[in-house]
């Protein structure tokens, strides 16, 4: 039996042309909670490839990589950028310590932001982030 394919949003697929077109690493997760993206920058940072990973929960890819406050405490989804412009549909920022797939230990600083289309319906978050120096 073949897996079911799900239709994605106009704009999620719009997000995901301008995220492979863009120098900063960027993910992309839909309104059902699945990381259907990171661009080629983010791969760096990720320790991998979309590619290797495909679509997943974004809570087990949030399990693989990890997150930590700076201070060493596990981070709660409701914690983390990520899970703040999911649930509660505004953008967030936020510092926090990562485990690559590679296994390198990298703090990173994150800006994501819910994604609604004209009607106002809710199609995702998109997520900016980077190393700081």
């Amino acid at each position: 039996m073949m897996p079911e394919r799900r239709q994605k949003s106009l704009l999620l697929i719009l997000a995901r042309e301008f995220a492979a077109n863009m120098a900063m690493p960027v993910y992309i997760a839909d309104a059902n909670g699945r990381l259907v993206y990171f661009n080629e920058a983010a791969e760096e940072i990720a320790g991998g490839s979309f590619a290797e990973t495909g679509e997943i929960p974004i809570d087990e890819w949030a399990y693989r990589l990890q997150p930590e406050s700076l201070e060493g405490t596990a981070l709660a989804r409701e914690e983390m950028p990520g899970g703040i412009a999911f649930s509660e549909r505004r953008s967030a920022h936020g510092r926090m310590r990562i485990t690559g797939l590679d296994g390198r230990r990298r703090i990173i600083e994150a800006t994501v932001f819910p994604l609604f289309g004209v009607s106002e319906d809710f199609s995702g978050i998109m997520g900016i982030f980077w190393e700081p120096h």
